[in-house]
């Protein structure tokens, strides 16, 4: 049988990622006004909006040119959110970008407008910026927050 979920309201997961702002770039960490990196950001917003995180995060690789044929940050999207076409994904969305041709998804940012994003960027921190037709173009899946 399939459960059925239920997205978190999109205005409160767009103003727990706000919240992040500033907060400046480390890799691997999940620190608000501290340190994060994009899954840190995304981890930071899920326990604002969800709750505690169902397990812990491994070590990860830091290199966006990764290929292999297991897309694993999608892997453990899936497991946890609610996945939904990319074409679907509006407000309030984790997004996940595929930054090199032939590699897997490693970056992701939440949509807090149809042409907007907030992601933690290396050497300028977590920010809101224009989600541009570079970065639209990388867009490889797409996932809502469940309730809490």
């Amino acid at each position: 049988m399939t459960r059925v979920r239920t997205a978190a309201d999109p205005g409160r997961v767009i103003a727990a990622a706000r919240s992040w702002l500033g907060t400046p770039y480390h890799d691997q960490a999940s620190l608000k006004g501290v340190g994060c990196d994009c899954l840190g950001l995304a981890r930071g917003v899920w326990r604002h909006v969800v709750g505690e995180e169902p397990f812990p995060i491994p070590p990860y690789s830091r290199d966006w040119g990764e290929t292999g044929t297991r897309e694993v940050l999608a892997d453990g999207a899936q497991q946890m959110m609610i996945e939904l076409p990319v074409a679907d994904a509006g407000p309030g969305a984790l997004i996940l970008f595929r930054m090199r041709t032939g590699a897997i998804a490693k970056h992701v940012g939440i949509l807090t407008a149809p042409t907007r994003f907030i992601h933690a960027y290396e050497r300028l921190g977590v920010i809101e910026e224009p989600l541009t037709s570079a970065w639209r173009r990388r867009i490889t899946f797409a996932f809502l927050f469940p309730a809490s």
